[in-house]
């Protein structure tokens, strides 16, 4: 009563006291909350008070701050002293040090030492101990970039050249000197450091003495998950810390890292916080004192001033500020002495935690040609305007080249200057720029800008023993490591360079991150003009480049190029001569000029020689680069535009023009067009230097790429009508090809990308084919149709039969070659009429079919055809048919008239017809398309006859063949000259080649199609078998007929041929080889006879054999065998094939040759002698698995291979080979293998080489798992495996890259498991769910360990049915799991949120009940009454369970004992039997073997939000103690042995079971175990809904969804009809169920009787809460409906369908819902559901709409207080406290009842003592008073 006394004294006699308050001085300022309610006069005074309190305050405080507010200037480094106070962002993180930018584009650094005490005591004890600590992490990995740091400077250095530099520490004993224990409050936001990691979480050094700060695990979680820096805080990691609590006066203190709370924390006047302990980084509420003109001073925490500068501005307000503004600012800076305390009102700095933006990385570096100055400092330097409106700033040296150069007056505000961006200061979101001219003009600004292979000019600045090191810019530095100073090794470099000299080095390596710059001065390497190779990826065979010399052994030299890219020179590469001794011709540090001959970029191989190619230096570079440029540049199927070069007999070389010329090709004459005649025609007429438009590039194959003109191919591979390989081909396919080659047996084809077919004679042709020459030619266009292929052999057979190829309208195919044929005809005049020339030429295109021309008879041959000439027509040669001289007699010298019949440009040959009917003049007609029409064959040329029309004599073109592939006729189809054929007219109008083009008529032409019996074969190409005198030894002279892959075969005479196997060339074959390609087809050849191979089966026979001289000579031409003695090469008498290969041994090494790689057996078919065949198996080809997995491309027929013989095969015919050596399969060894099987959830199945096959378990399959581990692998995928064990011949791998790859240092997230070992308690590790029972949820963690969860470790929610488990934890699902406890062999694990900071497994959706926070209270409860009862038993058992613990209560719902027998296997250490799905089964059905006890936890499994409160009960197990001993013996042979103290015992241990068995019965709240337990506790209480509702849980666990309904039922039979609450219960528990396991229907039955049993709005509102929780929107809005119709006077039905309309985010709706409310209800309603629309509005919706409801309503009733109150109570959570503020002045300034007035008085009191000041307060007890004088003058009156 005293205080209210001393706050609001009664009556007005108090007045004088109050006067004095009013101009005590103390009082900063009353005003606080600018009210508009006071007089003027009292704010004119107060602000002059408040200025002159001012001006004290400065002046106590220092003289400094009286300038700067004048004008704030920026920060400068001469004010930077010791023991200043800095927020810093972190810029970078190198191994010693981080650099750390201030604010005011200032930078510091923070060496390793200073970064923790217990840091730098882990960096000592590494050092003493030398080697490396596994818990001191490096501070790259603690420290990321951007993060923002408080530090403290411990000095400024001063350097030689003037420069200073700052050093700091972010050491929290030296940041939080200040602060004491006791002036430690909770809310304060601090920086600590983690000190040490423990079970429950982490020891946090804040810095304070005497004072231990813990960090809980579960604040650091968000934390943890949003960095991203493992799953645990390291030690020595700088933390931005809220205090949560302070216990014993500051000794003990308990932290949050939440980011939320970080975020949110502010430091308020209540956390006391004073001059000497303030700290930056610090969020507070300041308010705008004074706006000078480049800053604003501002005062905070009550009482103290502190400086923003310009730079600090919120840029988004610029200078928009005015004095009393009161926003957020954060602490920059303080100052030791003179206390200045700098702030920030950027955006980023206002939430702590944060980070400030940052540049992107394409603007560092720019130059900005106009930046405006913004502001001028005169010590600090200038501000400027960017191009892109962001502000940059550029120190005063920056400002111009040197001091004297500066003018001020150039900097004025608006002045426009040109810049470059060098830098960005993080803590001020600005740019640094410099408009120095050499900075804007500099090459390289940054490391980033170098980049390898770069020349650069450096000045040299020191000379070490290491190396030279070169200052390339002011920022640059780099080393030329002494191996580089010269071409040569120099032994006194100093001698040649001298500090200051400038040189000209190259970038050999450059690291921006680690600031390293390796340069070299080899005057080769700097010169040199060939290309950089800073990549293994750039590494193509055939690029010539230049490195040098790191290291020259017995095996070869190793050579290093740019960006340590190294590669081998084998010993055979290093020349051409053989070198013994590399080490002595190589020296370490040469420069050599290499060629790259293989590399694999993935495994960083590069294999090179030093034997360039053969040709000179300067060829090599003219013509050596353009092919590889070629090589990569045009795809197939491409389209170029060529020039002519150089004309050849059988073609036309060309250069493609967008190349500019650089890249040669090749036109076949053959692909100049689709028409032979063309081929030819075009050949003639083109010229070098002619263009070709559009040819498409066919091959790139040989050495340079061949392209094709033919329209119909080009067509074909444009519209994908192609194959792109011989797997693509499929029977029946129609492709446009070429011939390639006619043979007597048929035509080989060729397409697009190379693929080729055969097709042979019968399918050549619809008529007889006699010789294969008459009718396709190579080169030809045809289109060919799959007959059949061969996988195998890989051979294709085609048919190109017109009427299998045509496409059935022979009319439109012929018009459409007619009409190419014209178009290409055309395409040529155009071609000359460009290029004019010879007027023969000229003459010669101007005439066309059916010109007239005046000609003069030359002569009349015998055969009655005549030649003319003519003044037209000179130089070419006119003549006409006898036919076509008509009736006419003509004689030498007449001039006659002659119609043009054809033109032929290739002979220059003219074609006339003296014929009257067509010379006559007739009317032209109009004709129509597709008209028929008779005509008269006048000539007939090779792709077309020329015809005339019977009515109209105008001549007309008629193509011969129908299609491309009808090339021939017998004598009897072929057109003759004078017959009269049908026509039909296709193009009606005369074309420019004076014809009118039109197709043979309908008359059908007899196809004459021959069917060859089955008993012909056709011919195949067979070596003759000819009889021979020939014999072993004998020398003969042959010449070389055909060249195939492993043998050539050779013409001995005219009959006899011979064969020579390709190990029968050379003596010595170089690997890699093509021996038969040595000899050339027409070679002459001389070779020795070294056996003989049998005609028909291709067997080599013996020469004694009968039928020898019946064979084909297997001949050798090898030097050694011609000259020396031959021995027969199969002994006569041994003839078997075992006995050739036991010549072999296992491990030696053959050379073999290329058969074919066989795609169905995948392997490689070799020879290794004429008569020994090899197989090498896909897995033993290589260790690439990028030639595995193409392995057709990797080896070529024919081609040279060297082999380790492994054996012999099954049949014992063939040797088997291996070109990776004899792979043993060991322990630790890495082999190559094949996928053959994936099974699910397990893993794969491997083939590996020698026909093993090994598994890789799902743990196995990467360093980091996946959600789907193995859908990376199909059947039939190369891996790389690494071996883990080999016993039994049972294999296990990994393909684990940290075990494939040990040194790449690959990041290894989920480290392996090997044993139990590897586990500790609270460990988080992540593994797959393996199976679900009723025991838990079995989880693997690695190949031989499982660990269990218990149920109520799975989810923080209640699962009654466990299907929902098996849904959301189906088998195989990743998780992340936490370790609670290993005992023995048993592994205790959790998946809950609060454990791993991982979601819930069972999502919120689901509506299922948590454990509740009541339920533990009545649990507590229980316990209590239950350990009580314990004891009791305890007492009266005795000593009798001595040995039975009691189960610890940790574990609330833990069914069983720690060692009871309820589980057997989930740990397996022992190797996994052969087929682990049979495991998985057999494990399932020990699980649940039906002697040990069930495991049902009940209690846990599904509630209706009611307490279960028989939760932690011990559970019966008689078996628990006997299980161990009856597993040792059988019960029989135990009955013989017992003696009289064994029966003795066991009395006893029954005993003790019985008294177990009693305690545990009378425990009141023993968990029932049955549906027994259950029907005798509801028998006890009937009435309780909580028994009825667990007793459904028991059944739902069990899915006995039937008995759960039935249990409902008897319990609204059962309980009594006044307990109305409990009957509602079980309807709602009933609704629940039929809700999630009923349907629609049922759900509706329910919900019908119980409306009629219990009061229908409470059922209506459990059922719309059901359908809302289990996401059930739109039935639940279709009840709301109802319920409104219904209950429309109900207000509680129109809140809580606000509620729910609000939680949906339908605000608008909720809005239109009021209206409708306020109809609906009650006039007297209104207000109160206006102000709980509002305060559901404020919790769910619009925060605005809220405060504009609760306005509205005060602003109609005004005297409503309990609105009033309401609407304070919800500002002062969630409004400013501005706001708050103006409600209490607008109450206070009502007229209400002094009892209302007084209460509103005491609660603004309240709220001021809580957050105000002092000052504040006071103006609340003033105003109080002044009503209470008013009250009681009005008395007076």
């Amino acid at each position: 009563m005293a205080s209210m006394e001393e706050n609001f004294p009664r009556g007005g006699i108090q007045k004088k006291p109050t006067e004095g308050k009013t101009s005590n001085p103390k009082v900063e300022r009353d005003n606080l909350f600018d009210v508009h309610h006071e007089e003027q006069s009292q704010k004119r005074k107060r602000s002059r008070s408040d200025q002159g309190k001012q001006k004290k305050f400065k002046a106590d405080r220092t003289a400094a701050a009286k300038d700067s507010i004048v004008n704030i200037e920026p920060l400068s480094i001469e004010a930077v002293c010791e023991g200043m106070l800095f927020l810093g962002c972190i810029k970078e993180v190198s191994d010693y040090e981080l650099v750390v930018s201030l604010p005011n584009g200032l930078s510091g650094f923070v060496p390793v030492t200073q970064i923790s005490d217990a840091y730098s005591t882990l960096l000592s004890k590494q050092v003493a101990q030398g080697e490396l600590l596994e818990d001191l992490n490096s501070l790259s990995d603690m420290y990321s970039p951007g993060t923002l740091v408080r530090c403290v400077v411990t000095s400024v250095e001063k350097s030689a050249d003037g420069r200073r530099s700052i050093k700091l520490s972010i050491d929290p004993k030296k940041v939080n000197k200040g602060l004491n224990a006791s002036a430690l409050a909770s809310g304060m936001l601090l920086s600590g450091f983690v000190s040490s990691v423990e079970d429950h979480g982490y020891l946090i050094d804040i810095g304070v003495r005497g004072t231990h700060a813990f960090l809980p695990r579960q604040k650091a979680q968000n934390y943890i998950k949003a960095v991203k820096r493992g799953s645990d805080l390291k030690i020595g990691q700088n933390l931005h810390c809220v205090i949560v609590e302070v216990k014993n006066e500051g000794r003990v203190v308990r932290l949050s890292i939440d980011r939320s709370e970080v975020a949110a924390s502010l430091a308020t006047e209540r956390q006391n916080w004073t001059l000497s302990n303030l700290l930056p980084g610090l969020v507070v509420k300041a308010r705008v004192q004074k706006v000078a003109p480049l800053g604003i001073k501002v005062s905070f925490l009550s009482s103290f001033t502190g400086v923003v500068d310009f730079m600090h501005m919120d840029p988004e307000k610029s200078m928009n500020y005015s004095p009393d503004q009161v926003m957020k600012a954060c602490i920059l800076s303080i100052h030791p002495t003179s206390k200045v305390v700098r702030l920030t009102l950027r955006q980023a700095f206002l939430h702590p935690g944060g980070s400030p933006n940052q540049l992107s990385n394409d603007r560092m570096g720019a130059v900005v040609e106009e930046s405006t100055v913004k502001v001028f400092y005169k010590q600090f330097g200038a501000i400027f305007e960017l191009d892109d409106g962001t502000l940059g700033f550029a120190r005063l040296k920056h400002l111009s080249k040197n001091r004297k150069s500066f003018k001020p007056g150039a900097f004025k505000t608006g002045c426009k200057h040109k810049c470059r961006i060098i830098d960005y200061s993080l803590m001020d979101e600005m740019c640094i720029v410099s408009l120095k001219y050499q900075v804007i003009e500099a090459r390289f600004l940054r490391y980033q800008d170098i980049h390898t292979g770069d020349v650069v000019q450096g000045k040299v600045f020191a000379l070490k023993p290491i190396g030279m090191q070169v200052k390339v810019t002011d920022g640059i530095k780099g080393l030329v490591p002494s191996l580089h100073l010269a071409d040569v090794i120099l032994k006194q470099p100093e001698k040649k360079y001298n500090i200051g000299d400038e040189i000209k080095c190259r970038v050999l390596e450059c690291n921006p991150e680690g600031k390293k710059l390796i340069l070299t001065l080899k005057k080769s390497l700097v010169q040199s003009k060939l290309p950089i190779l800073s990549n293994y990826e750039d590494a193509k065979p055939g690029l010539i480049t230049h490195g040098f010399v790191v290291c020259a052994r017995e095996f070869g030299c190793i050579v290093k190029f740019y960006n340590d890219v190294k590669g081998l020179v084998p010993k055979n590469e290093l020349s051409s001569e053989p070198i013994s001794c590399p080490d002595k011709v190589f020296n370490e540090g040469q420069v050599v000029k290499v060629m790259v001959l293989k590399c694999e970029p993935q495994q960083e191989r590069l294999l090179l020689s030093f034997r360039l190619l053969s040709k000179p230096a300067q060829e090599d570079k003219k013509e050596g680069t353009p092919k590889k440029k070629q090589e990569v540049k045009y795809q197939i199927g491409e389209m170029v535009d060529v020039k002519v070069l150089k004309k050849k007999d059988n073609g036309l070389e060309v250069s493609v023009l967008e190349d500019e010329g650089n890249v040669m090709a090749w036109i076949p004459t053959v692909h100049l067009s689709d028409f032979v005649v063309n081929c030819k025609l075009l050949w003639h007429c083109l010229q070098e230097g002619d263009v070709l438009p559009r040819v498409m590039c066919l091959s790139d194959k040989g050495e340079r790429i061949t392209l094709s003109r033919k329209s119909a191919v080009i067509s074909a591979v444009q519209e994908e009508q192609v194959v792109r390989s011989f797997s693509e081909i499929q029977p029946g396919m129609l492709l446009t090809g070429y011939v390639r080659n006619v043979m007597p047996f048929g035509v080989f084809v060729e397409f697009p990308f190379g693929v080729t077919g055969l097709a042979p004679k019968v399918s050549m042709s619809d008529k007889f084919v006699t010789d294969t020459k008459d009718h396709f030619v190579v080169g030809q266009t045809v289109i060919a149709k799959v007959m059949s292929i061969d996988e195998e052999k890989q051979r294709v057979l085609l048919n190109l039969k017109v009427s299998e190829c045509s496409s059935g309208d022979s009319a439109a195919e012929s018009f459409a070659l007619l009409n190419q044929y014209f178009k290409e005809m055309k395409e040529i005049r155009n071609l000359l009429k460009r290029r004019g020339g010879s007027s023969t030429a000229q003459g010669l295109w101007e005439l066309v079919p059916g010109k007239e021309l005046q000609l003069v008879v030359q002569d009349v041959k015998e055969d009655g055809s005549a030649l003319f000439s003519g003044s037209c027509v000179t130089g070419l040669t006119v003549t006409a048919t006898r036919y076509h001289l008509g009736d006419k007699n003509i004689v030498p010298g007449e001039k006659i008239k002659a119609l043009v019949l054809h033109v032929d440009a290739l002979t220059s040959k003219v074609y006339v017809s003296l014929r009257e009917e067509l010379l006559k003049q007739r009317p032209k007609q109009r004709f129509t398309e597709n008209s028929q029409h008779s005509a008269i064959v006048q000539l007939v040329a090779e792709e077309f006859a020329i015809v005339s029309l019977l009515e109209t004599g105008q001549l007309a073109a008629v193509p011969i063949a129908s299609h491309f592939n009808d090339t021939f006729r017998f004598d009897s189809e072929k057109l003759k000259v004078g017959q009269t054929i049908s026509a039909t007219l296709k193009v009606v109008k005369v074309n420019d080649n004076g014809v009118l083009l039109a197709v043979q008529g309908p008359a059908k032409k007899n196809v004459f199609v021959r069917v060859r019996k089955e008993s012909e074969t056709p011919l195949e190409e067979m070596l003759a078998a000819v009889t021979h005198s020939l014999s072993l030894g004998d020398i003969v002279t042959g010449t070389v007929k055909s060249v195939k892959p492993t043998h050539v075969t050779v013409a001995i005479d005219d009959k006899l041929t011979g064969s020579i196997h390709a190990s029968r060339i050379l003596d010595e074959v170089p690997i890699g080889s093509f021996p038969t390609y040595t000899l050339k087809a027409g070679q002459k050849v001389t070779a020795r006879v070294i056996g003989g191979r049998e005609v028909n089966t291709h067997r080599y026979l013996p020469i004694t054999h009968p039928h020898f001289t019946r064979s084909i000579p297997e001949l050798s031409i090898r030097p050694s065998e011609i000259e020396g003695e031959v021995t027969a090469m199969i002994n006569p008498k041994e003839d078997s094939a075992l006995k050739k290969l036991g010549l072999y041994d296992v491990g030696q090494t053959v050379t073999c040759f290329v058969k074919k790689y066989n795609v169905l057996k995948n392997w490689l078919e070799v020879e290794v002698t004429p008569d020994i065949r090899g197989r090498i198996p896909h897995l033993l080809l290589s260790l690439n698995t990028k030639v595995l997995k193409h392995p057709e491309k990797s080896f070529k027929n024919g081609q040279a291979i060297s082999a380790t013989v492994t054996g012999t095969d099954v049949t014992e015919t063939n040797l088997c080979l291996s070109l990776t050596g004899i792979q043993l399969l060991e322990q630790g060894t890495i082999a190559i293998g094949m996928v053959t099987k994936v099974t699910p959830h397990m893993g794969l199945t491997i083939a590996l080489p020698g026909g093993k096959t090994g598994r890789v378990n799902i743990f196995h399959l990467n360093d980091t798992y996946t959600e789907n581990p193995l859908g990376d692998f199909k059947v039939g995928k190369i891996v790389r495996c690494y071996i883990l064990s080999n016993k039994k011949s049972r294999i296990q791998l990994s393909l684990r890259q940290s075990r494939l790859n040990p040194k790449s240092n690959s990041k290894v997230e989920d480290v392996e498991i090997t044993s139990i070992k590897d586990l500790k308690k609270g460990q988080l590790v992540r593994g797959y769910v393996k199976s679900i029972t009723s025991s838990g949820v079995f989880f693997g963690l690695s190949a031989s360990l499982l660990g269990r969860i218990l149920f109520q470790n799975v989810s923080p929610y209640f699962v009654q049915n466990h299907s929902l488990y098996e849904k959301y934890l189906p088998e195989g699902k990743l998780l992340t799991a936490k370790v609670l406890g290993v005992t023995g062999k048993h592994i205790e694990l959790s998946l809950l949120p609060d454990d791993t900071g991982m979601p819930s497994v069972l999502p919120e959706s689901l509506g299922l009940p948590r454990y509740d926070a009541e339920e533990e209270k009545r649990e507590a409860d229980d316990r209590e009454k239950r350990e009580e009862l314990k004891m009791k038993t305890k007492r009266r058992r005795g000593n009798s369970e001595s040995e039975q613990e009691v189960k610890p209560k940790k574990k609330k719902i833990c069914p069983a004992d720690e060692n009871d027998s309820g589980i057997e296997v989930y740990y397996r250490e022992e190797e996994e039997e052969d087929d682990q799905e049979e495991e998985a089964a057999k494990k399932k059905s020990k699980i649940k073997k039906p002697g040990e006890a069930p495991r049902l936890q009940v209690s846990m499994g599904f509630t209706w939000d009611e307490d279960m409160n028989a939760m932690d009960m011990p559970v019966l197990n008689q078996k628990e103690e006997s299980s161990e001993s009856e597993e040792e013996e059988d019960p029989q042979s135990k009955q013989k042995k017992q003696t009289k103290k064994e029966k003795e015992l066991e009395k006893q241990k029954k005993e003790k079971e019985l008294c177990k068995l009693e305690a545990a019965l009378m425990d009141p709240g023993r968990q029932p175990q049955s549906a027994d337990d259950f029907d005798r506790l509801v028998l006890s209480s009937p009435n309780s809904s909580i028994l009825w509702l667990q007793y459904m849980a028991f059944h739902l666990q069990a899915t006995e969804i039937e008995k759960a309904r039935a249990v409902a039922e008897r319990a609204l039979k059962t309980i009594c009809f006044r307990e109305e609450q409990e009957k509602l219960n079980v309807w709602v528990a009933l609704l629940n169920l039929e809700n999630m396991y009923g349907t629609e229907e049922t759900l509706m039955k329910v919900f019908e009787r119980a409306v009629q049993y219990n009061e229908p709005l409470k059922v209506f509102q459990h059922l719309c809460d059901i359908y809302a929780n289990s996401e059930k929107y739109k039935q639940a809005e279709e009840l709301y409906h109802t319920m409104l119709k219904r209950f429309r006077q109900e207000k509680s039905v129109w809140l809580k369908y606000a509620s729910f309309l609000l939680k949906q985010g339908q605000t608008e709706a909720t809005h239109r819902l009021l209206e409708r409310a306020l109809k609906a209800l009650p006039t007297k309603e209104h207000v109160d559901v206006i102000s709980r629309f509002a305060q559901l509005e404020f919790r769910f919706g619009d925060p605005e709409h809220a405060k504009a409801l609760f306005e509205s309503t005060l602003s109609s009733y005004p005297k409503r207080t309990d609105i009033w109150s309401i609407y304070m109570d919800i500002m002062i959570k969630q409004g400013s406290q501005k706001e708050v503020r103006d409600i209490f002045e607008r109450v206070i300034h009502l007229s209400l009842a002094p009892k209302k007035m007084k209460f509103f008085f005491k609660r603004y009191l309240d709220y001021e003592k809580k957050f105000g000041t002092s000052e504040s307060v006071l103006a609340v007890k003033r105003a109080a008073l002044e009503y209470v004088e008013t009250k009681s003058s009005f008395a007076d009156t």
